[in-house]
């Protein structure tokens, strides 16, 4: 039987999360579960995360977008603790307070592909914080390409 870090490995290695120098730094956030933006009729996604009781995490840790446009995003915190999101957008990031047991919607604006990070900065959180990634898969648009060589693709 598979497991449930067999498929995330898997997961990460089909997004090409798993390797350095394909378009990220290095390993993203594996330590929670990957999930996926629903698009609907217009192009416009919709997501959610989560804070699940007592774990500290996002979950999912990393949400996938198919392409670069706007998210609805539910943010919700299970947790007992308050947190807040911390959240990319273009223009100007976005910032929600969760007090305990509460949610709500923001709507980002995510153009381009690449990893997008998103935290609750608040408190310490055992030293580390929230850490959760946006990943929005694609390519840049003809226009916004360095002129240099063709590099590398996966």
């Amino acid at each position: 039987m598979t497991s449930t870090a067999d498929e995330r490995s898997v997961a990460l290695h089909e997004l090409g999360l798993d390797k350095q120098n394909k378009a990220t730094l290095g390993r993203v956030l594996a330590t929670g579960n990957i999930g996926h933006a629903e698009e609907g009729p217009q192009g416009r996604m919709r997501g959610q995360v989560r804070i699940p009781p007592d774990e500290l995490i996002w979950d999912p840790s990393i949400l996938v977008m198919p392409h670069g446009g706007d998210l609805d995003l539910e943010v919700v915190n299970d947790d007992t603790n308050t947190h807040c999101a911390h959240l990319p957008s273009n223009g100007d990031n976005k910032w929600m307070w969760l007090p305990v047991y509460s949610r709500g919607m923001v709507t980002l604006n995510l153009d381009g592909p690449g990893y997008y990070w998103f935290s609750s900065n608040i408190g310490n959180d055992e030293g580390r914080g929230l850490i959760g990634a946006i990943v929005v898969l694609g390519d840049a648009p003809q226009g916004a390409r360095l002129d240099r060589p063709d590099q590398p693709r996966p």
